[in-house]
């Protein structure tokens, strides 16, 4: 409780008194915006998110990979989706449906994505605000994407049911997948619309949505979208945490913490990059981050590269870039990079000081993949062209810090920690209306 209170009055310190560090360092401003739901969307999106029932077999559900337990990730460097049994690094390939590869890049975590500075979502930028469409987004569909969801978090919601490798299922083993298959997303008989039929046909989500969508009105996997994002927006809030304090309250950090935070500011110019509230520019850059895993690399290459934002744009300067992440919770939300190819916080931070050095002295033994699946995780780590052609794309130049230095910025980087939205606001519901067995 006493944290819950920490947690409502600090924003409110913050708007009575205007209190802002008077460091002389260029800090963010603890203003943060974030839209309002009403609690019967928030309290239908719980329920959705944790359902099973949003996945081709109605074996995954969205906490699969972005569990509370593993602080809305999985915990994993690249995960199993559909085709796996468990949780986190014990999530398991089903013997009855093996996938045949793994999930291609890492689960993100979902902290502050409500926020309305988030304009920008997936590693590679896919979805994105764009004021020049009609839609004002840019989606991997264009026009072919639903019209009438309510935010940018909504539309992100809409695409891992239809990833075969996340939650849709492989080729024809149910009727989402087929339609998936089939290139039939949109209108009747579209995956997206199975989905929304599947979820109409269980009385108490039909009845949940009438106060939300009108009793009248046929369910939309819009308005399940809509809902999953108000529950993902209300439910990981983070900031509150004691780099908040600072800047609202001026109160003051551990003498580590406030070392690495002027580091971070200053000599070591982490914010170049991880500038803002919530230490992101929402930009791309190659920093000769490890491939592993199966990469995602256009089915007729057969190869395990990721090429990152090159995929969006089709820039060859694109090559290799990748979106910058939020810092929120970092402490909390191993492994790191778009193929979690580290499993250390010192790691990554050490990685940024060589990136190609450290990239050409990778060790495998950094990311965290169960067995079962990925025979070729490290093959493109063994392919010296590959490395080179990574390599040649770093933007970082090599920066010396000493020992006690990347200790400090590791200290720091605790700081931005949010103790209360680690728990979350509403947790994992008891059951859900489809009947399903949740994570």
């Amino acid at each position: 409780m006493t944290a819950l209170i920490h947690r409502l009055i600090l924003p409110l310190c913050a708007l009575v008194l205007g209190v802002h560090s008077s460091n002389a360092m260029d800090l963010p401003s603890p203003k943060a915006d974030f839209p309002q739901h009403s609690n019967a969307q928030i309290t239908l999106g719980q329920l959705l998110f944790f359902d099973p029932v949003l996945s081709g077999n109605q074996t995954v559900s969205c906490a699969t990979c972005h569990h509370p337990k593993f602080n809305t990730a999985d915990g994993m460097s690249l995960g199993i989706g559909d085709g796996g049994v468990g949780l986190g690094p014990e999530r398991a390939v089903d013997a009855k449906n093996p996938p045949p590869k793994r999930i291609p890049r890492h689960a993100p975590a979902l902290f502050n994505l409500g926020a309305s500075e988030f304009t920008v979502f997936f590693h590679d930028g896919r979805l994105e605000a764009d004021a020049s469409r009609p839609s004002g987004i840019r989606t991997p569909l264009g026009s072919e994407m639903e019209k009438g969801f309510a935010s940018l978090l909504s539309a992100q919601t809409m695409f891992p049911v239809l990833s075969a490798d996340e939650m849709a299922g492989h080729l024809g083993e149910n009727d989402v997948s087929k339609a998936v298959r089939q290139g039939v997303l949109t209108g009747e008989g579209g995956a997206w619309d199975i989905l929304a039929k599947r979820v109409e046909a269980i009385p108490a989500y039909r009845a949940a949505f009438d106060p939300i969508i009108g009793p009248d009105k046929p369910v939309h996997f819009t308005d399940i979208s809509d809902a999953i994002a108000a529950f993902v927006d209300f439910e990981w809030r983070a900031v509150n945490s004691p780099f908040d304090a600072h800047l609202r309250l001026g109160a003051p950090l551990e003498a580590e913490e406030m070392a690495g935070m002027e580091l971070f500011y200053g000599k070591a110019k982490c914010a170049s990059c991880h500038s803002g509230l919530f230490q992101t520019d929402y930009d791309f850059h190659a920093i000769a981050m490890p491939q592993i895993g199966p990469g995602k690399a256009a089915v007729f290459e057969n190869h395990t590269r990721d090429l990152g934002r090159m995929r969006v744009t089709g820039d060859p300067a694109d090559a290799y870039k990748f979106r910058t992440p939020s810092l929120r919770n970092v402490a909390a939300t191993a492994p790191y990079g778009h193929a979690g190819a580290y499993s250390s916080l010192e790691a990554v931070v050490r990685h940024h000081l060589d990136p190609v050095g450290a990239l050409k002295a990778y060790l495998q033994e950094q990311a965290v993949l169960p067995d079962g699946v990925g025979k070729d995780d490290f093959a493109l780590m063994q392919d010296p062209d590959e490395i080179d052609a990574i390599a040649a794309a770093n933007v970082l130049e090599p920066m010396l810090l000493e020992d006690s230095e990347v200790a400090q910025i590791v200290a720091f980087l605790n700081a931005l920690t949010d103790a209360q939205s680690l728990r979350g606001a509403l947790g994992i519901p008891a059951s859900v209306p489809s009947g399903l067995p949740i994570d």
